[in-house]
């Protein structure tokens, strides 16, 4: 592992690293944020997955999330969003290939070699985290921004146990019946939908739900409202009953002007699960 820089900021400490991916076969750069307290011992980790077209580093300079991690004294995880090269499969479009890896193990031609974005966030990060940097593996909570919410609510629902509560601002909530989904889902995993579910949140929803709180913000002003089907988690919350707050932010659209209005929201939320 490489540091790439290291900033002081409010009272912790910003860094960017990298690394050789065994799972993307490719050098991976993320951000982690830790707090003051990292210097005596393990902190709780707050997992921040980013969407379309970014890297690790939107969110680190943009959302705002490190002064209020360090009131809480919580570290912040910011991976990238896909592998990168010149030997990395693209796609001239913005919502495939560099840069869009959906938080998925790809399968086909010419994506499987390197888009393995699932096994890395879900395993091989957390264990380089966990060996190198002062995090407490057992206080974890994850959330994400429009392609990172749908991989933030993914992953807390297929690995029960793993986080204690999820968030996320514009997530895609109904991949398996979006624009914002299928194109990829089919492209990644092939035609067979079945293999498609684990990575659909309204449907992981109606399954098993999640084994904590959820809280999720949307801007009624999103210029992707149609896209990203939230109405579809919301009703399949409903039915389940799960812990959950669905909220709606009139005016709100999908930049980080809106994540970064209620990032400290999200963060309060989660330091309230991680020290339960």
């Amino acid at each position: 592992m490489k540091t790439v820089s290291q900033n002081k900021a409010f009272g912790g400490v910003q860094g960017v690293y990298s690394h050789d991916s065994t799972a993307c076969g490719c050098d991976m750069t993320f951000g982690l944020f830790l707090p003051e307290e990292a210097e005596d011992g393990p902190v709780p980790v707050l997992w921040y997955l980013s969407g379309l077209t970014c890297t690790h580093e939107n969110a680190m300079v943009k959302a705002g999330a490190q002064s209020w991690a360090a009131e809480h004294g919580i570290a912040l995880v910011f991976p990238d969003t896909s592998p990168r090269g010149d030997d990395v499969a693209d796609d001239d479009a913005y919502d495939l290939g560099q840069g869009a890896g959906f938080y998925v193990n790809a399968t086909q031609k010419p994506w499987a070699p390197h888009f393995q974005m699932w096994d890395y966030v879900a395993e091989e990060l957390p264990a380089l985290l966990a060996g190198s940097f002062a995090i407490d593996p057992e206080r974890q909570a994850i959330t994400g921004h429009s392609m990172g919410g749908h991989g933030a609510l993914t992953l807390a629902m297929n690995l029960p146990g793993r986080f204690r509560s999820v968030s996320a601002f514009a997530p895609i909530c109904h991949p398996t019946a979006s624009d914002w989904g299928r194109k990829q889902l089919a492209e990644y995993l092939g035609p067979d939908e079945s293999k498609w579910a684990r990575h659909d949140a309204t449907l992981l929803m109606r399954e098993t739900g999640f084994d904590g709180p959820i809280l999720t913000d949307t801007g009624t002003a999103d210029q992707f409202y149609d896209l990203l089907q939230t109405h579809a988690l919301a009703e399949a919350v409903a039915k389940r009953g799960q812990q959950a707050q669905i909220r709606f932010q009139p005016r709100y659209d999908h930049s980080y002007f809106f994540v970064s209005t209620f990032i400290e929201d999200h963060i309060a939320f989660h330091a309230d699960a991680l020290y339960a």
